[in-house]
């Protein structure tokens, strides 16, 4: 069987090694081969042709020779020419606003249904096309005026861009299918299917010293919530000075060293979370990893750090939150995307309002409390245990390979 992927991740077009390389490098294994469509790559001049690259021996990667705003009409004219030469099976959308990849693959859908070579190929009676929605920009809460506009969108046009679809992959269980119904896509079209593949090789318990006492990971970007995060450090830093100089000889747990964030990632926002960090003397409390190398390298930050704080306004996930978990790393989390569908507050993780004083107040509550946060990370390690790396990708290969044997 073959699989054409359209996609917005331009990762393995440039070469790297994320979350999408190391999923490939187990998903192909159940297909004959795999096609990816993606955009254009920042280093590429506009007047080359497109370029095919191959990770790995039977996918191959299609980058754009357009910019983003002609994505449609690259993956009309790619799509075409490769379902031409290969006759592949069936494909499937990575859809979100401005929903470029939509467009294009309705125009696609379209086109081949319409073709000679597909009304003669035997694939024309089982052809599905898949949606996929990660997670729904702007909801629950969106991060700028960018984030709302696109959620207004997807209210509106959702409805459309999914009708043709065979099935509507989602990958947490409540609040991306609840606001999918909710604004007209066919319940029954609906498939859950998990996109969090956890190697529990790598993101699993380690016996080190806990040098942070909080870490966070993610792109510095305005809807991760990481000025909320850094108010409360500035909160707890300040009542530390406090207690510091009013009882210098009685201090507590949490006020006898300074607060330590480790702040995995890079991102536009980080002048200004430096400026922030200058501006309120948090020098010695905050730290940066910048991007790191490798996942053994998060894994081992994960399980030096005592707790995840992850105040995100949108997400499908969070992957890191399940990461560290896995790490027997207890977790703070906004209510958000698949951390509905496993947590149970202050069993497995604890949730937060995406406000200062409620961050500010769990924090010190987790870090004040040793017995809790045993309890807490042990519970998320049994949690995250579904989430095994080749189980999860089985199964979503299993669930697209079974949609061309249905009616």
């Amino acid at each position: 069987m073959k699989l054409l992927m359209i996609t917005g991740d331009r990762s393995l077009a440039q070469g790297k090694k994320g979350p999408f390389y190391y999923m490939l490098e187990e998903f192909s294994k159940y297909w004959e081969r795999i096609d990816v469509i993606c955009p254009r790559i920042s280093n590429k001049r506009s007047d080359q042709t497109s370029q095919t690259n191959q990770p790995f021996s039977n996918v191959f990667i299609h980058s754009s020779n357009l910019s983003l705003i002609f994505q449609l009409w690259f993956i009309l004219k790619k799509g075409a020419e490769v379902f031409k030469q290969q006759k592949f099976d069936l494909f499937t959308v990575h859809s979100y606003p401005p929903f470029y990849n939509d467009i294009g693959g309705l125009l696609l859908y379209r086109s081949l249904r319409t073709s000679r070579i597909f009304q003669t190929s035997r694939t024309f009676q089982t052809f599905p096309y898949v949606s996929e929605i990660m997670h729904i920009t702007g909801y629950p809460k969106s991060g700028n005026f960018k984030e709302w506009f696109y959620k207004i969108l997807t209210k509106i046009f959702i409805k459309y861009f999914t009708k043709n679809a065979k099935a509507i992959r989602v990958i947490n269980q409540t609040q991306v299918s609840e606001f999918l119904v909710k604004y007209g896509v066919d319940k029954e079209k609906i498939k859950y299917i998990p996109a969090f593949y956890i190697d529990l090789n790598v993101f699993s318990p380690l016996n080190l010293e806990k040098k942070y006492d909080i870490v966070f990971s993610g792109r510095l970007v305005k809807n991760k919530g990481i000025f909320l995060l850094l108010k409360a450090i500035k909160n707890i830093t300040q009542a530390q000075r406090s207690n510091i100089s009013n009882n210098s000889n009685k201090r507590s747990d949490l006020t006898s060293t300074a607060i330590k964030l480790i702040i995995i990632g890079d991102g536009p926002l980080k002048p200004k979370i430096e400026k922030f960090i200058k501006k309120n003397n948090l020098q010695k409390n905050v730290e940066f990893s910048g991007w790191l190398p490798t996942i053994n390298d998060v894994a081992k930050i994960y399980n030096q750090s005592k707790i995840m704080v992850m105040p995100s306004f949108n997400e499908g996930g969070p992957r890191v939150t399940l990461e560290a978990m896995a790490c027997r790393v207890p977790v703070l989390t906004s209510k958000i995307g698949i951390m509905n569908d496993i947590i149970k507050d202050s069993v497995n993780g604890i949730f937060i309002d995406w406000t200062v004083e409620d961050i500010t107040n769990k924090i010190m509550l987790l870090l004040k409390d040793n017995n809790l946060r045993e309890k807490i990370a042990e519970n998320g390690y049994e949690s995250v245990q579904q989430f095994e790396q080749k189980k999860a990708i089985k199964n979503y290969a299993e669930q697209y390979q079974t949609l061309l044997h249905t009616s």
